[in-house]
């Protein structure tokens, strides 16, 4: 079933809510909720536009192309959001996101649908999209939270490696807690799917006439498998990035623009 634009235009006057909020407490946020709000509408209708001409074309080269750049866009919100250099971020998060969406989309897409030809828009893109987007929040929160450990704790890591740790065991306490604090989210959220939360992927196929059986079984899948390629990007990004982070001596250099 559509939503006509009529109908879509009544649906957003709902963002009058927490706008009214927003402005009622002072809070200084009701520009950016609009400016927000008003980039959402803007990209995802020019989206829809480029992919209807896109699963029309159904080019396989274009379609990784596609995908491609979406690493690339990828990879610059990683560095924006970190704060991180450049040299640190750049190549280990784009190589991240390619291997992993790439790995665990070809599994799904081959293994699991068992498609004839994997790389055709409909089922490529969504899918390649999805990961792509859990994987970016991932990463941003693992990399911030394992260097600026590292920075805060500084003593701590030098007094390991000055007892005779390795680099990976010095590391290790905090990688450990930068997994656990950009892991904690999505365990929570698989544990309460279904009874007290619907996702949102099971509810768009539901609204769009899917039976309810087959909905739930795609949404497992897609909750196991961004899972699996978030935690496939965060380690690769971070073993990566700590190869242009540390000298040859396991010491920290500047990280930080």
């Amino acid at each position: 079933m559509d939503i006509g634009l009529f109908s879509l235009a009544l649906g957003l006057l709902l963002l009058l809510i927490p706008l009214f909020f927003l402005w009622q407490l002072r809070t200084g946020l009701v520009r950016a909720t609009l400016v927000a709000a008003a980039r959402m509408i803007v990209q995802l209708f020019l989206i829809s536009i480029y992919l209807r001409y896109l699963f029309e074309w159904d080019n396989p080269w274009l379609n990784t192309l596609w995908v491609v750049i979406m690493a690339v866009i990828a990879t610059h919100t990683v560095g924006q959001r970190t704060h991180l250099r450049w040299r640190v971020v750049a190549v280990p998060a784009f190589v991240s996101f390619v291997v992993s969406a790439m790995l665990v989309g070809a599994f799904f897409l081959c293994v699991v649908l068992q498609l004839d030809q994997p790389f055709t828009a409909r089922y490529f893109i969504p899918v390649m999209g999805i990961l792509m987007g859990n994987m970016l929040g991932v990463n941003v929160l693992t990399l911030s939270t394992f260097y600026s450990g590292v920075q805060r704790e500084r003593a701590t890591y030098y007094y390991l490696l000055g007892n005779g740790a390795s680099r990976f065991e010095a590391w290790l306490p905090f990688m450990r807690e930068a997994v656990i604090k950009s892991f904690t989210p999505c365990i929570a959220n698989m544990a309460v799917m279904g009874i007290v939360a619907l996702p949102g992927t099971m509810i768009g196929q539901i609204l769009g006439g899917s039976a309810p059986d087959v909905a739930v079984k795609y949404q497992m899948m897609i909750v196991v498998i961004t899972m699996s390629a978030s935690m496939l990007s965060l380690i690769l990004a971070l073993w990566l990035s700590t190869r242009e982070a540390f000298d040859g001596y396991g010491r920290l250099m500047k990280i930080e623009r």
